[in-house]
């Protein structure tokens, strides 16, 4: 295996973590193989005079420490017992890694902040909100910091892939036609991206050259170990119904208009024998669920209609995998998959928005059976309609029809067209998603602009 590093966003934010003045213990959630390990001691060793990592899962013997007592300075004194580095104040990063296994180290967490906030703790667990809720375990509400890993974003794969690329659009200051030169990379990235996924393993074995092959067994091993779980981590009556749904996800996809329907998972099956299991899923990380909308309005949240909704993978090169997919016609700009290309680039664009949302998911909106809307995403006052087209044909009514009814400031369209912004419309190739945030910024400079001028 390449030994190549990608850099992650998620130690910037850690960086500042360390400095903040009320610094919290960090809860580090996200799906399984998405690299949170990597990223603490990555950290703790770039920012640390000393790391010190237990391992609950590995070290069960760690558990009586914080079964016998709640007093931090006497659980670092005999935690100290279990490592060969000092554990200083401000000097060693503490990390409870497979905290799940363990209620009471979870718990102290609390105890940390509010008598012993000198000593940085990040604590992880593999599928720890599935956990959490199984053995109905409380987590210190308030008194952690809850971050979420994701899997490696286009931002992150085209910095190691293309820096070049990544400088240039990184310093855009309005928005204009990319050079073609820029947008052939970025589409020949992307396409590249959208084979591996955003698993670090994966990224790791494409960029590194070892071929489709390797590619390909990264993924399938991630998929076995995702089925291993569902067995480890689910009720027993569950585990039938999860495996359903997750296998179910390349058919419910390929419908037309995506939305997530039951008796693809199974004839005859009913919402309320399959809820848990989706509740599961999206717990697990692996499933993000997008709710409909028929009314964009303010907050997002109250307008979701619960019983609508589609369901997307954590992760494109995940989803492929599981489609059967060959990376060779994902590569290919004029291989016609029809309906799957279309959720192939919605997923990839999704994976893209989730990790600029705060947390809150867009939603996708209709307009009986006439227009459809991808995504609606709520951005600070303001919600944006967002539409996504796999190639180069923008065809379709829909983002028309939503604009006539709710005369939206800002519209996105994302294809693989040239970037441009035109009466409130942006343009944007759909490997730019990660900007969108930027993007829009750079429109709201253009709408000053033309506020001054008239």
């Amino acid at each position: 295996m390449c030994n190549m590093q990608i850099e992650r966003d998620i130690i910037q934010v850690l960086k500042q973590w360390k400095e903040a003045p009320d610094r919290k213990p960090i809860l580090l959630r996200g799906a399984r193989q998405t690299g949170k390990t990597w990223a603490m001691e990555t950290f703790g060793k770039e920012c640390f005079e000393y790391c010190a990592k237990f391992d609950f899962d590995r070290q069960p013997e760690l558990k009586s420490i914080f079964q016998t007592t709640k007093t931090p300075d006497r659980i670092v004194k005999e935690l100290a017992l279990y490592c060969d580095v000092p554990l200083l104040p401000e000097r060693t990063l503490l990390i409870f890694d497979e905290i799940q296994e363990c209620e009471e180290a979870l718990n102290s967490l609390k105890y940390f902040y509010e008598e012993a906030p000198e000593y940085p703790i990040i604590a992880a667990g593999s599928l720890l909100g599935v956990a959490v809720k199984r053995k109905r375990m409380s987590v210190p509400v308030g008194k952690v910091r809850m971050l979420q890993m994701f899997p490696i974003t286009f931002k992150e794969f085209l910095r190691t892939s293309d820096f070049k690329t990544f400088e240039y659009i990184e310093s855009l200051t309005q928005i204009q036609h990319l050079p073609e030169i820029i947008l052939n990379k970025l589409r020949t990235e992307y396409r590249r991206y959208q084979v591996s996924g955003g698993m670090p393993e994966a990224v790791t074995a494409l960029l590194g050259n070892e071929g489709v092959g390797s590619v390909e067994a990264v993924l399938q091993d991630i998929l076995d170990l995702y089925e291993l779980d569902f067995s480890k981590y689910a009720e027993p009556r569950e585990i039938p119904r999860i495996h359903a749904i997750w296998h179910s996800l390349p058919s419910q996809l390929s419908k037309e208009n995506r939305k997530f329907i039951y008796k693809v998972v199974r004839e005859g099956a009913r919402s309320k024998d399959y809820e848990d299991a989706l509740l599961w899923l999206e717990d697990a990380g692996m499933i993000y669920r997008i709710y409909n909308v028929s009314k964009p309005g303010m907050p997002l949240s109250a307008y979701q209609e619960t019983d609508a909704f589609k369901v997307y993978a954590c992760d494109c090169g995940l989803l492929r995998r599981l489609a059967h997919l060959p990376a060779s016609i994902v590569t290919d700009p004029i291989a016609n998959y029809t309906e799957f290309k279309g959720a192939m680039a919605e997923n990839a664009v999704l994976q893209s928005l989730v990790p600029q949302s705060d947390g809150l998911l867009p939603c996708y909106w209709t307009s009986g059976a006439t227009a459809e809307v991808e995504f609606v995403t709520q951005r600070d006052e303001d919600i944006v309609p967002i539409e996504v087209k796999a190639e180069s044909n923008i065809s379709g009514n829909s983002l028309a029809e939503y604009n006539k009814k709710y005369h939206s400031k800002r519209r996105v369209r994302f294809s693989m067209l040239n970037l441009q912004y035109n009466e409130g419309l942006l343009g944007c190739p759909a490997p730019l998603a990660g900007w969108l945030d930027k993007l829009l910024a750079l429109t709201d400079s253009k709408l000053s602009d033309k506020k001054l001028l008239s």
